[in-house]
């Protein structure tokens, strides 16, 4: 999906990771009129308004969480996030994520300005963000792409060819964002610069991601992940050399690689983002406009939910882009 061609990026949101962020950043006490919490509407749209204004994209997706554990990963590492499911969910779906009560109706207010404005949203039947995400930069073939997101698993993205791909990580918040490229990637961790993006995916494999559930291999830290990584050049050369008694890989390397080779197998489709994830839009363009779509309902749900200083913010970001 696109729109016609441009000198700006396209700027793809990770839209749970940014009103995560939001919620957990701003007091609870900044309510609609009705008293309703909207800390993380209010903080999401100023986000996005602070993106506009610095990345000055010409398309823009926000980017949606369809199904934030799906079953195909689970099937293949049960853990999977297991830890995030919630314990005691009587009214629901034991495998929901815990959510706090108050940030879900304001998921739907956000998603409701989104619409209003015309900007797209992007999901995925059976996918997380991050495949929708990987997918549109797989699909990408003309303009430079920034992923704005605060999870880490991302930067394995970036990318020079065909398009530069760059991560705004959001880890520090907003004011301490930092891009990272192929070089940033292999700079901190010590993997190949010309796979960096790949083999950070691999890093991550190896070393094992507690926030996610994903063990990785026992007895192989980020250090020896990368050691390996810098020797070798990928997983599947590093599987190889172990496999071949005839390699230069230590001993207890080559055992601890062996030992873990069902999950090295399993775990490759779990820690890596889909590129091929059955996407579909809100809107017919992921073109930004740069006039709401529908200013009256705009003003409508801005007043209800006490956020028009933020949507006039988003405006004014709008307003200063070219036409």
């Amino acid at each position: 999906m696109s729109g016609t061609s441009s000198d700006g990026p396209v700027l793809l949101l990770d839209g749970a990771s940014m009103w995560f962020r939001s919620y957990f950043a701003l007091p609870s006490s900044i309510t609609a009129p009705d008293g309703r919490p909207v800390n993380a509407v209010r903080g999401f749209l100023d986000a996005v308004a602070n993106l506009i204004t610095r990345e000055r994209p010409t398309r823009l997706v926000v980017c949606r969480d369809d199904d934030w554990r799906p079953q195909w990963r689970v099937d293949l590492i049960p853990s999977y996030k297991a830890h995030r499911v919630a314990e005691e969910n009587p009214a629901d779906d034991p495998d929901t994520e815990e959510v706090p009560d108050d940030l879900v109706p304001q998921e739907e207010m956000i998603f409701e300005l989104l619409d209003a404005f015309g900007i797209a949203t992007a999901g995925a039947a059976g996918h997380e963000a991050d495949d929708v995400l990987g997918t549109l930069v797989a699909r990408e073939r003309r303009d430079p792409v920034v992923v704005v997101s605060g999870d880490r698993d991302l930067l394995q993205l970036v990318a020079d060819d065909p398009v530069p791909v760059r991560v705004l990580y959001l880890g520090r918040g907003m004011s301490k964002a930092t891009k990272w490229g192929p070089e940033e990637v292999a700079e901190q961790y010590g993997v190949p610069v010309d796979r960096a993006g790949p083999a950070y995916a691999e890093l991550a494999l190896l070393r094992g991601d507690p926030s996610d559930g994903l063990p990785g291999v026992p007895g192989v830290g980020e250090k020896t992940a990368a050691t390996l990584l810098a020797r070798y050049q990928s997983l599947a050369a590093i599987v190889a050399a172990a496999e071949d008694p005839g390699s230069t890989m230590p001993k207890a390397q080559r055992k601890k690689l062996l030992a873990a080779l069902d999950y090295i197998e399993r775990a490759g489709p779990v820690v890596r983002v889909a590129a091929d994830a059955p996407v579909s839009f809100s809107t017919r363009s992921d073109r930004l406009p740069l006039a709401a779509e529908h200013p009256r309902k705009v003003a409508e749900l801005a007043a209800a939910y006490g956020v028009t200083s933020s949507v006039g913010r988003l405006q004014q970001a709008l307003d200063a882009l070219p036409g």
